[in-house]
């Protein structure tokens, strides 16, 4: 479901994929080839949420801020995530039932692993794995990582282009 709040509609890039089953509403933009998955909400009622190319937005997450959100360009955010942040770089995971606080800075190529939770204000730097409760910058990742990181979000992106021509 995409819905205008006030004067703000969500802005979809036809290349996209959104479930009928997730739902969009105010000041978003989704960019080329990302996709939406079932029981995710993105609502953009107080501040903007913008969500790059080739991002992955995996089943039952859900996207707010209370500040401008900016997803990088083939991020993977993982199932049941909480994101309610400031940024996700470029080529991050986010891991499954991941807690992302106000004010977080994720940079690039990081992954936070799952059920971690990411106190308010943390600034986590380029090439970190952070984990736990609260969460803690462990290493930073290895050349292998790195390259994971780089094909994750081709192969949700084609994913979900196959969804979309089975017409889901």
């Amino acid at each position: 479901m995409i819905k205008t709040f006030g004067d703000k509609t969500p802005k979809i890039a036809d290349s996209a994929f959104v479930s009928e089953k997730a739902y969009i509403i105010g000041d978003v933009e989704i960019g080329e080839s990302s996709n939406i998955w079932p029981g995710v909400v993105i609502r953009a009622d107080i501040a903007p949420i913008r969500i790059g190319r080739n991002v992955s937005i995996q089943d039952n997450t859900v996207l707010h801020a209370d500040s401008p959100l900016e997803i990088g360009d083939n991020a993977l955010i993982g199932h049941s995530a909480v994101v309610h942040c400031s940024r996700i770089g470029r080529n991050v995971l986010i891991g499954i039932n991941a807690t992302i606080l106000d004010n977080v800075e994720v940079g690039d190529y990081s992954i936070v692993g799952a059920g971690a939770v990411v106190g308010e204000g943390m600034k986590i730097p380029s090439r970190s794995f952070v984990v736990g409760v609260p969460a803690q910058i462990k290493k930073e990742l290895s050349p292998d990582k790195l390259q994971m990181l780089e094909q994750t979000g081709g192969f949700y992106s084609q994913l979900g282009q196959e969804y979309k021509r089975q017409g889901f």
